[in-house]
C-alpha cells in the first residue's frame, strides 16, 4: 500500500470509490472495442478511438468519456484517502477530468469515418477538435507522471514489483502517445497507440484493486 497520512472517512466509501477505478478502464475499453467492431466504416487499424464520437451513434463513445471520467476522479478521491500521495491523486484526478473534456469536446471527423468524412487527416482542425486533443493531451502526460510519481513511492518503500509495473506502464504509455501526437500515420503507430490505452488503463484498475485490499 501506498503509505502517508489517511484521511479520516468511512472505510466502506472508501473502498465504493476505490472500485469505481478498479471498473472505469474495462467499461471504457469494451465499450469502445464494441463500437470499434460493430459501427459501419470503423477501422481499428485507421482510426482512433476519439473518433467513435461523431456520426448518429456519437453518443455512446461521448457518454463512455464523460462516464468513465467520473469514475476516474471519484476512484482519485478514494485514492487520496487510502493516504496515496496527493500528487499522484490529483494527477489521476485531472486525468479523469480531461475524459470529461474529451467528451464535451469531439474529435473532427477523419480518416474517411464516420461516412463522408475527410479521407486522410481534416485541413483545418475545428476550435473543438483542437480543444479535444488538447485536453486528452494533458490528460494523458498527467497519467504519465502519475506512474512515475507512484513508481518512486512504491519504490521507496521497498516494493519493487510494483515500482517497476508502475514505471513500464508509463514508459510503454508515454510511447504509445508519443506515436500517434507525432503525427504518424498507418496501422502500426495507431495500433501501439491502442494498446498503450489498454495497458494504462489495466494500470489503473490494478492499482485501484491493490489500494483496495490494503485500504
Amino acid at each position: 500500500m501506498i503509505k502517508s497520512a489517511a484521511l479520516p472517512r468511512s472505510a466502506t466509501s472508501t473502498k465504493s470509490l476505490l472500485s469505481l477505478g478498479i471498473v472505469a478502464g474495462p467499461i471504457y475499453i469494451l465499450v469502445s472495442l464494441a463500437q470499434a467492431l460493430l459501427r459501419d466504416g470503423f477501422d481499428l487499424t485507421r482510426h482512433q478511438w476519439s473518433l467513435l464520437s461523431n456520426g448518429d451513434l456519437g453518443w455512446i463513445q461521448i457518454s463512455n468519456f464523460i462516464v468513465t471520467g467520473l469514475m476516474t476522479i471519484a476512484f482519485a478521491v478514494g485514492l487520496q484517502r487510502t493516504g496515496a500521495t496527493k500528487r499522484a491523486s490529483r494527477l489521476i484526478g485531472v486525468f479523469g477530468l480531461s475524459l470529461v473534456g474529451a467528451g464535451i469536446f469531439r474529435a473532427d471527423p477523419a480518416f474517411g469515418f464516420p461516412d463522408g468524412a475527410p479521407e486522410g487527416a481534416p485541413t483545418e482542425i475545428s476550435a473543438q477538435g483542437l480543444l479535444h486533443f488538447t485536453v486528452a493531451g494533458i490528460g494523458f502526460l498527467c497519467l504519465v507522471a502519475a506512474c512515475f510519481v507512484v513508481a518512486r513511492r512504491f519504490a521507496a518503500e521497498g516494493n519493487k514489483r510494483w515500482a517497476t509495473y508502475s514505471r513500464a506502464s508509463g514508459i510503454l504509455f508515454l510511447a504509445g502517445f508519443a506515436a500517434v501526437a507525432s503525427g504518424s500515420t498507418g496501422a502500426v503507430p495507431n495500433l501501439v497507440f491502442t494498446a498503450a490505452v489498454v495497458i494504462a488503463w489495466a494500470w489503473v484498475s490494478a492499482l485501484a484493486r491493490h489500494q483496495q485490499r490494503t485500504a
